[in-house]
């Protein structure tokens, strides 16, 4: 299976993802909030970093759970249309 390559839409937002999991780390380790999430913290740097836009839901589940963020609350900072409006803050 071939997988379709990302729209440069889909990469912003995996940018924006992964600057709103840095900020919510603040000073904890990249290993403390990986280990508690129960993610590598290679997967954590591949998504606060970009290079892994599309995270799976469990994922992105397990990492608010250890972040104390709210999955709604992720998600509207992450929402925007496609056509190019600014993604929200």
């Amino acid at each position: 299976m071939v997988r379709t390559p990302l729209t440069p839409w889909e990469r912003e937002r995996g940018e924006h993802f992964g600057a709103l999991l840095r900020e919510a780390r603040g000073e904890r380790s990249m290993v403390e909030v990986a280990a508690v999430a129960g993610v590598s913290a290679e997967t954590l740097r591949k998504i606060e970093t970009g290079r892994a836009p599309t995270p799976s839901f469990f994922t992105i589940a397990a990492l608010a759970f250890a972040l104390d963020l709210s999955l709604d609350e992720l998600a509207a900072a992450c929402a925007a249309s496609e056509d190019g409006e600014a993604l929200s803050a």
